[in-house]
């Protein structure tokens, strides 16, 4: 097997909570050397979100898994000065602070650039470096209610729904990982600079809506919400079953499946349900057949294997326990077990990016705060025993206690 993806690529990653620890806990599972930057003295905000134990956060290590922890106080010089001197060794910085609180820390892109004209600085925000909305404070639900995509979600008699889900935050992150990787592909196949990336939740956000920009933008007709079912296309939503739910997506080639896996055929000739506008103009006549077949059949899974038997698209609606026992999930290692000494064996999201031509190993567990200032700054910069403990004495450096082996 070959070496990993990003082996030999250095990160530092200045990222807190969901959007930029997920991008560069990729980055740190094909194979790049992630240097955390922590500031003093708490580090990430992460570390104090739920689920707690014994102080340690799950919420951290499931998304800074292989990691390595740098936390110093960039408001003292020396604190400045040292990752200053880390910049002439790093191949990509990510970082998202609000828009211009980098470049108030001393590390805008105009001094990364002077400072190493090869690193590839990757800023990720809610709203972007630019434009009306780039100030405001912003997570997650904050560019999803902005993009339009909250007005879509929830029932139709009733309020939007938030989802549940860090969907933007992870589709950013993924975003921007696609992005960095473009960036070292260029300037290897160039053999240029560095350059500088703006990467935005609202962005992503956008770019995730499915029919309704478009449809909205040629009829002039916003999209309606329709709770538990699309409101474009049907038969397309979660349907009653006896002992459980069902998601059924019947477009027009599956809709005779679906007649026949309910072993009605004459549904597929019924005016209502002809052709696809006419089932949607019927959705709510065409959800009490289905519904009605189901009530009639003794539980979910005898509706499961019959639809499943005509390849009608169909799946159980899981719950998130199931989710982490399902065998499937476990032989991809779509779910992985993570072992903490703190907080023990837990479950989290594997890695979805899969290679066939290298050798991807498991990441080492999430790193304590401050836990690697040490072999960090002797190994980079070369940081004698006795400089240590004088940063250290001064709190330039800091770390927590490492638990008891």
């Amino acid at each position: 097997m070959h070496k990993n993806i990003l082996d030999g690529i250095t990160v530092l990653d200045f990222t807190q909570v969901i959007a930029g620890p997920a991008c560069t806990r990729l980055m740190a599972e094909l194979g790049a050397e992630v240097i955390k930057v922590e500031l003093a003295p708490g580090g990430d905000m992460a570390r104090g979100l739920p689920e707690l134990r014994d102080g340690r956060s799950g919420y951290f290590c499931q998304h800074n898994q292989g990691k390595q922890s740098l936390c110093l106080d960039l408001r003292d010089p020396r604190g400045l000065a040292l990752i200053e001197e880390l910049m002439a060794k790093v191949d990509v910085l990510v970082e998202n602070f609000s828009p211009g609180a980098i470049t108030r820390l001393g590390l805008g892109w105009d001094a990364v650039h002077a400072l190493n004209p090869k690193t590839i600085m990757c800023s990720i925000s809610a709203f972007g470096q630019a434009g009306p909305l780039r100030d405001l404070p912003g997570f997650d639900y904050i560019a999803q209610a902005y993009s339009g995509a909250t007005s879509v979600i929830g029932p139709a008699d009733g309020p939007p729904s938030v989802t549940g889900l860090a969907v933007g935050d992870v589709g950013t992150a993924m975003t921007a990982l696609a992005a960095i990787n473009g960036a070292l592909f260029h300037r290897l196949r160039s053999g240029g600079g560095g350059q500088y990336l703006d990467i935005s939740l609202i962005d992503f956000y956008l770019h995730a809506h499915e029919v309704n920009l478009e449809s909205t933008s040629l009829t002039g007709r916003p999209p309606q919400r329709a709770g538990s079912h699309h409101p474009a296309v049907a038969p397309l939503g979660i349907f009653r079953a006896r002992g459980g739910d069902l998601m059924i997506v019947a477009l027009d080639p599956m809709w005779p499946r679906l007649c026949r896996a309910m072993a009605r055929p004459e549904l597929e000739r019924d005016p209502r349900f002809r052709d696809a506008p006419a089932r949607l103009a019927n959705r709510d006549a065409l959800v009490t057949e289905i519904e009605s077949w189901l009530q009639r059949l003794p539980d979910a899974e005898t509706a499961l294997a019959r639809l499943q038997a005509e390849r009608v698209p169909v799946a159980p609606v899981l719950r998130v326990d199931e989710v982490l026992r399902h065998p499937h999930m476990l032989e991809r290692g779509s779910v992985r077990t993570l072992d903490d000494p703190v907080l023990g064996t837990f479950q989290v999201s594997g890695n979805p990016l899969r290679f066939s031509a290298v050798d991807q190993q498991l990441p080492p567990r999430a790193p304590f705060l401050g836990e690697h200032n040490r072999a960090i700054l002797r190994r980079h910069l070369g940081l004698t025993d006795a400089a240590l403990d004088n940063l250290e004495a001064d709190e330039v450096l800091r770390a927590e206690t490492l638990p008891a082996p």
